[in-house]
């Protein structure tokens, strides 16, 4: 049996980048569903029904601990280098990292600021003071949610797509994945973002490009609006006005399903293809 294993293991770098990414999201759904089992009956959480905020960010976090060794796993069979997949600790990574999180805070407070603008919402700036003990603790999340989801979709995912396809290819199906997945935690609200949210994977993409390889800045990007969206959500600083149903808010308010989420993506976009030019 070891010698067949191994037999597998040698073959593995042969096969083509489409059935190695498969076989990346088989190996991940294996490694994570024994923790995703022990935390459903810890919390009572049922399979395909709603979940609550606590029940998904414990599921959330237990899938991105599992990471790791996914990537060491990757590395170890393809025989690379972190740095391969546009991690690296430099300076020149942590100052393109917080250029993305400044950028992806600015397109945020654009996005929200028309929105009051146009009467679609009231800021509730007596919440404010929340933010004093919020806001480091979800810029972690913000960061780690960030840089994992791009190491593995902007990073490896895209190269192993790249061995069978160009670069514009693999970044759609890459971000089609990026999208789909999110499925797995919720559909009904999730469906009406799918097309933002490939938008997003697609920008993300172009971050890398930008960054000649580097996820720093795709990764402040990402962090950067999980962080904002997530402060203003956790510190109640907004609320919709009836003026919201036909504004264009969008379904259930969700970020990506609305009008100004859409445009806060191309937004971003058409400042990193300015930037790009310099």
């Amino acid at each position: 049996m070891l010698s067949q294993l191994y037999s597998w293991i040698i073959l593995l770098p042969t096969l083509s980048g489409t059935v190695k990414v498969c076989l990346f999201l088989i190996t991940w759904f294996i490694l994570w569903l024994p923790l995703a089992w022990y935390i459903a009956r810890k919390v009572g959480w049922q399979p395909f029904s709603p979940l609550v905020g606590s029940e998904k960010l414990s599921l959330v976090m237990s899938l991105y601990l599992t990471v790791p060794l996914l990537v060491w796993l990757t590395i170890s069979v393809e025989g690379t280098l972190i740095s391969d997949y546009g991690l690296e600790l430099q300076l020149t990574f942590l100052i393109s990292l917080l250029l993305g999180i400044g950028l992806g805070i600015a397109g945020l407070g654009i996005s929200f600021g028309l929105e009051g603008w146009f009467g679609w919402l009231i800021w509730q700036k007596n919440n404010l003071y929340r933010l004093s003990k919020l806001g480091i603790p979800l810029l972690g999340l913000g960061l780690w949610v960030g840089i994992t989801e791009e190491l593995i979709f902007r990073g490896i995912l895209l190269n192993l797509l790249q061995q069978d396809y160009s670069l514009g290819i693999a970044a759609i199906i890459s971000s089609g994945i990026f999208a789909f997945l999110h499925l797995l935690w919720e559909r009904q609200e999730t469906i009406p973002q799918l097309p933002g949210l490939w938008i997003m994977g697609m920008i993300l993409v172009w971050a890398r490009i930008m960054g000649e390889g580097s996820l720093a800045l795709a990764s402040g990007l990402h962090a950067g609006w999980i962080w904002g969206l997530s402060c203003i959500d956790a510190a109640e600083l907004i609320s919709y006005t009836d003026k919201e149903a036909t504004g264009g808010v969008g379904w259930k308010r969700q970020p990506l399903a609305r009008i100004s989420g859409i445009f806060c993506l191309l937004g971003t976009g058409l400042v990193l293809w300015q930037l790009s030019l310099f």
